[in-house]
Formats: C-alpha cells, structure tokens, sequence
C-alpha cells in the first residue's frame, strides 16, 4: 500500500464513519478498485482507520461522555450483552458473509433497515427502557456482517420503536464507542491467536490513515450528526440501494 493509498483510506474511513453506510464496506470498494491485497495487514491498517475515527467521535461527543451517569452506564452494558454471543456464535455466518462480492446485497439490505426505519412505529403505550436496549443492542449484531450499517441499525431500530430522531442517534454513537473498542480488541487478538506472521506494516502508511481518518472524522461528525438528528435517512437508504445495485451487477451482471 502506497501513501497515497493510506491517505485516501483514510479520508473515506472519516467521511463514512458517522453516516449510515457501512464505512467498512467502503473501505473494502476502495481497495477493491485500487486493487489493494495483504490479508491481516490490511486487518491492521482498517483498526488504526477505525481508531482515528473513534478519536474523532470521542472529542465530539466529550461533554456527553463526562455527564453519563452510572445508571446510564448500565444501560450500555445492557445493550452490548448481545453482541457478545452474537459475535461467537455467527462466526459460520460471518466468515460465509465475508465476500467483496456480497458487498452489494448487503448494502441494499442497509437501505431497506434504513426506509424501515424512516416509515415504522410500534403502537407503545409506553417506552420500555430495558427492552429497548437489548432489542438495539440485538440490531447492532447485524453489523457483524460487512456491508450492514452499525449505525443504521441501531437507529432505525430506535426510531421503530418510538425514539426521536436525536435521540436514536446520540446513543448509537455513544454505543459505538465501546463496540468499537470492544471489536479491535477482539480482532487483534483473534490475530494474535491465530499464529500467522504478518508482512511489514509501513509505519508511515499506518500514520497517514489514522491522522486522514481523525482529520475528516472530526469534520464529519458534524453534517452526520446535523442531518441524522432531523431525522435525514432516506437520502443515505437511497445511496445505499444504488450503490448496493450497481456493485451486484458489477459482480453478478
């Protein structure tokens, strides 16, 4: 991988993160069209594109951060308790899912979870503050498999089930957070794990995608959260469907 490929890495890695998307899966297109190979460094390199963006969403949301309460917390831990297992026991799914050519069903299948999510709402009398969170946190689990938006699960599943538009989307991203973190640390030790030895990893390709994907995060984070907080979906659930197509028929037509 070039430089110049980190840099552009990098830059799609936080223009992608903080909308309904899947950032993964346009990192996967890029490298496809630069025709980018390199197994677990390319792992590595994805986590340090990742981690500039949790960086970046980390600096946005600070002032939230320091307010939560231990109640609060609790409530994340309760949303997260599905991806656990989830993250086991779909391994078969996962690794089958794992396919570039795949990407465009997949992408399609975020468009639908996002008009879903535009049109639905369950009739409650009331909220149902613990149910929500694990019925969220069970959503979340679909982002397992690349092309699905983490982002665009969680929220369309909130506003399904009643919650306003900023509020779906002020805890999906603080759920990423610990998803994100949670995530990298699994991967890196399922590399770890696994005994391979990796290739050379450019020192400098690695800081061009962190420092690209922290300095467009933070300028991102901004028009995601503004357009998603007033309720803005259909727009992205339509790239989606596009996208998703045209790359189907690149792959299948």
């Amino acid at each position: 991988m070039s430089v110049l490929h980190a840099l552009i890495l990098g830059l799609i890695q936080g223009m992608t993160e903080f909308f309904p998307i899947s950032s993964s899966a346009h990192l996967k297109i890029t490298k496809l069209f630069f025709d980018i190979k390199g197994g677990e460094n390319q792992v590595v390199f994805d986590l340090i594109c990742h981690l500039g963006t949790l960086t970046a969403l980390l600096f946005f949301l600070k002032k939230e951060l320091l307010k939560l309460t231990k109640e609060q917390m609790k409530g994340f831990f309760f949303a997260l308790m599905p991806l656990i297992p989830a993250y086991f026991l779909l391994k078969p799914l996962r690794d089958a899912a794992n396919k570039t050519e795949l990407l465009g069903f997949f992408l399609i299948l975020t468009g639908i979870i996002l008009f879903c999510g535009h049109k639905l709402r369950l009739t409650r009398k009331s909220k149902q503050p613990r149910s929500d969170l694990f019925v969220i946190g069970a959503m979340q689990s679909l982002a397992l498999i690349p092309g699905i938006s983490r982002s665009a699960s969680t929220i369309a599943c909130a506003r399904i089930l009643g919650w306003s538009p900023a509020e779906a989307v002020r805890f999906s991203f603080l759920l990423a957070i610990p998803t994100i973190i949670g995530g990298n640390c699994l991967e890196l030790l399922k590399i770890f794990l696994s005994g391979e030895t990796l290739g050379p990893i450019s020192p400098i390709s690695c800081f061009v995608g962190f420092i690209f994907s922290l300095g467009a995060g933070l300028i991102f984070v901004r028009f995601g959260f503004s357009l998603l907080e007033r309720g803005c979906f259909k727009p992205f659930a339509w790239y989606c469907l596009i996208l998703g197509t045209l790359l189907s028929i690149y792959f299948y037509g």
